[in-house]
């Protein structure tokens, strides 16, 4: 299946379709935007749209390295009992 009839005469969309938002970084780990960017696209101008493609390369460096999965965040938890607690207050003040 292709995106054939979806073809514009515009800069495409960056989707990868590979939708899953980062829990801390807060932005889309396939095509590395934000939800905010990701449902303003249709009604940018060119222009934003040019700039937003030229800055995405430079947010693939916050997952460059491996944090080291479930085990990681089970060992943080036990060495800082209040990181859970900082955690939920940072996503509670972004929504």
């Amino acid at each position: 299946m292709t995106d054939d009839i979806w073809v514009r005469n515009e800069i495409q969309s960056p989707c990868v379709k590979i939708c899953t938002i980062h829990p801390l970084e807060r932005i889309c780990t396939g095509c590395l935007r934000t939800i905010e960017e990701i449902s303003t696209w249709g009604k940018m101008t060119e222009s934003e749209r040019a700039s937003l493609i030229l800055e995405l390369p430079k947010r693939r460096t916050n997952f460059a390295h491996r944090r080291g999965g479930r085990r990681a965040r089970l060992k943080l938890v036990q060495e800082e009992p209040d990181f859970k607690l900082e955690l939920k207050l940072e996503n509670d003040r972004k929504t």
